[in-house]
């Protein structure tokens, strides 16, 4: 088996799962208004952190990413289950996650067009997903009033740096 399968193979491998590869504009609205909400559940959620990345275009695997930080794997957890739960309301089937597993550091809830990874913060500094696709879009996900836990790290410059981060002139 190819790591790197040719795009016909990734249409096939979609096709089983009954994965549309070309999605509508209604399919592509759906996603991006669950991506949207989905932030903003895990804000409610008292996760840190927490932003949007909009890969069309730059992956062939999802459109969206939803990352986040959480305070432990309990509270990660519940946060997946809400993102879940939105997900079943909308008609949304996950197709993959890990949430069953005990004391984990990185909880993936795929559902093809959107994909949620929530972190604990020391494995979120160490894969660091945002540097890995500093070249994609940062959507705004809060609406005017809304509380945004740690929103300072939303300014970070494409090498995924804060102000901070950087070293002071001398």
């Amino acid at each position: 088996m190819a790591l790197n399968p040719e795009p016909r193979d990734v249409s096939l491998q979609a096709e089983r799962h009954g994965v549309t590869v070309n999605p509508s504009p209604e399919r592509q609205a759906q996603a991006l208004a669950f991506a949207l909400d989905a932030a903003r559940s895990l804000n409610g959620d008292k996760c840190e952190d927490v932003l949007v990345l909009d890969l069309r275009g730059k992956s062939q695997m999802t459109d969206y990413f939803v990352i986040a930080t959480g305070t432990s794997d309990r509270q990660m957890r519940s946060a997946g289950m809400h993102v879940q739960e939105l997900a079943r309301e909308r008609g949304l089937d996950g197709f993959r996650d890990n949430l069953r597993e005990h004391q984990a550091t990185w909880i993936v809830l795929d559902f093809v067009d959107v994909v949620v990874h929530l972190f604990e913060s020391g494995t979120r500094q160490f894969y660091d997903l945002e540097m890995l696709w500093g070249d994609a879009e940062r959507l705004t996900w809060a609406r005017p009033g809304d509380t945004v836990l740690n929103s300072p790290r939303h300014e970070r410059n494409r090498a995924g740096l804060t102000r901070d981060d950087v070293l002071p002139d001398s």
